[in-house]
């Protein structure tokens, strides 16, 4: 039953996010919007929150571990694994827009994240605590990125609109939260399928952890970026991880911790930090190389996942 049910979530999850795609392009093109735009909020916001469930619980009952490593895991696997996967299948094109502000944002807000880690490393007396000073600094990172979505809202598309939408506005928009919905409770019977197979094979809690739940959370952004790396939408499959990745560490991460205050991190090392780090390093580099992430630089990106996995369940 297990099996079945997996296959079945996967079903699901593969057309919803065909449908997000088609929906959010149609909305954009009938309302003069920025893809970019509905893709760094609608699409991203609505695809974390599996996320955000697992870390308000998980940090209301005092499982600090478990909300850290959905995020860290997420904003690896969001970036090397999901864009890795989709600029392998076809290049990614990165306007030059993307490459001057969306991409310096999540590399700034990454950078800050990384930095409020390591508190033992500029203070070797002390233990890494993530407190609630810092959840608020991730707060006002995250207003300077509204303050940002904001101005480009009121910017015009300049895109071609020889496109036909694919749907009507009212039903685009009716689409678009339905296929959200179908997208957050398809991924959550993907990853409780899994725990329940993997418990049954006797796999051990920590594989559970990386696999069932930060790869597993993170399915409806790898669907969703990959429909529309295969589409030619690389506004939605770059905007998708950008946001994605923000939302997660700023809200995901910064929101409840500012309400439920100081927490010690248990668990991480610096190489994790580094992980982080280096994926938004390479998303920024690679999408400057000729504004394209390309087959091979989607290698090296895969290629880094998969050290970085051998190395967690080493």
């Amino acid at each position: 039953m297990d099996i079945i049910l997996l296959l079945v979530g996967f079903v699901i999850i593969i057309k919803a996010a065909d449908i997000l795609v088609d929906s959010a392009s149609a909305i954009a093109l009938k309302f003069k919007i920025p893809k970019i735009l509905i893709a760094l909020t609608i699409a991203s916001f609505g695809t974390s929150a599996p996320e955000i469930a697992i870390s308000f619980q998980s940090i209301s009952n005092g499982d600090s571990e478990m909300a850290f490593a959905n995020v860290i895991g997420s904003s690896v696997v969001n970036i090397l694994l999901i864009i890795g996967l989709a600029s392998f299948i076809a290049p990614i094109k990165v306007k030059h827009a993307t490459i001057k502000k969306e991409l310096p944002i999540l590399f700034l807000i990454t950078t800050g994240f990384c930095i409020l880690m390591l508190d033992s490393l500029f203070n070797p007396l002390t233990s890494d605590t993530f407190s609630r000073s810092d959840g608020i600094i991730l707060m006002l990172l995250f207003s300077m990125f509204v303050v940002y979505l904001i101005q480009m809202l009121f910017h015009k598309n300049n895109e071609s609109e020889d496109i036909k939408p694919k749907y009507t506005p009212g039903l685009a928009i009716l689409l678009l939260g339905v296929s959200i919905v179908l997208i957050i409770c398809s991924s959550d019977l993907i990853v409780e399928s899994a725990r329940s197979i993997a418990h049954n094979l006797n796999i051990s809690e920590k594989i559970i952890t990386m696999v069932a739940i930060v790869i597993g959370t993170s399915l409806p952004e790898m669907v969703t970026t990959i429909t529309s790396a295969k589409k030619g939408e690389f506004d939605m499959a770059i905007g998708n991880i950008v946001g994605t990745n923000i939302f997660n560490i700023c809200i995901v991460l910064g929101l409840p911790i500012t309400i439920f205050g100081d927490i010690t991190l248990t668990g991480f090392n610096f190489i994790d930090i580094l992980m982080v780090f280096i994926s938004s390093s390479c998303l920024y580099i690679f999408a400057r190389s000729e504004r394209t992430i390309s087959k091979k630089e989607g290698f090296v990106m895969l290629l880094l996942f998969l050290v970085y996995y051998l190395y967690l369940l080493a």
